[in-house]
C-alpha cells in the first residue's frame, strides 16, 4: 500500500498558488490514472485505487499547510502504512521552476507543511520536491515575508502555466524510472 500526499492549502483562493503544486500534482496523477473522485475523510480529501496489484491512496490535507501532518498521521495509522511507502509532493523554492528532486528523509528547509509532517510521522518518508523558484528580489530584512508572498501567489499564465501542463506527465515518467523496482504502481 502506498500513500501519495500532495501539499497545499484547501479552497479555490489557493488553488493556483505555487504553494499548492503538491495538490496540482496529486490531481494530475488522479486524472492520469483515472482515480475515483476525491471524498472527504479525516480532515482530508482522499481517493483510492488498486494499480498493478498495489493499493494507492491519494491524499490532499484539508487542514491547511501548517497542519498537514495531522492528515498524514490519520491515514498512515488507520491503514498501517510504513513511511517507506509514503511520498510527499511539495513546492521547493530552492529549485528552479519545473525541476524535480527526489529524496528520502532530510530536513524541512523552513517548509511548514514538511515541518508538520515531520512532527507527526517522522522524517523517513520520500519527498518529491517540485521547483517553483525564488522571488527575483529579496531584501534581507523582508526575506520571510517576500517568500511567503511568493509561494502564496498564483502561477503566472504566460510564463508558468505552459510548463505546468507538460510537467505532470514528465513527473509521472520520472517516478517510473526512479522507483521501477519497488514502486510498481506506475510500471
Amino acid at each position: 500500500m502506498y500513500l501519495f500526499i500532495g501539499l497545499g492549502n484547501p479552497g479555490k483562493k489557493y488553488s493556483k498558488n505555487r504553494h499548492n503544486i503538491g495538490f496540482m500534482v496529486v490531481d494530475a496523477i488522479s486524472k492520469e490514472k483515472c482515480f475515483p473522485i476525491f471524498s472527504k475523510k479525516n480532515n482530508s480529501y482522499v481517493s483510492f485505487k488498486n494499480i498493478n496489484g498495489e493499493k494507492l491512496i491519494l491524499l490532499k490535507p484539508d487542514t491547511f499547510m501548517n497542519n498537514s501532518g495531522l492528515s498524514a498521521l490519520n491515514l498512515k495509522s488507520f491503514y498501517n502504512i510504513d513511511n517507506e511507502n509514503i511520498y510527499v509532493f511539495h513546492d521547493e523554492i530552492d529549485l528552479d521552476p519545473s525541476k524535480i528532486k527526489i529524496k528520502k528523509g532530510g530536513g524541512h528547509n523552513g517548509h511548514n507543511g514538511l515541518k508538520s509532517i515531520d512532527s507527526y510521522i517522522g522524517k523517513d518518508y520520500h519527498r518529491i520536491k517540485i521547483g517553483v523558484g525564488r522571488p527575483k528580489i529579496l531584501i534581507k530584512e523582508k526575506k520571510d515575508e517576500l517568500i511567503s508572498k511568493w509561494v502564496l501567489s498564483d502561477f503566472q499564465k504566460i510564463d508558468e502555466e505552459k510548463w505546468l501542463k507538460k510537467y505532470y506527465k514528465q513527473l509521472v515518467k520520472t517516478l517510473k524510472i526512479w522507483k521501477k523496482k519497488t514502486l510498481k504502481i506506475f510500471c
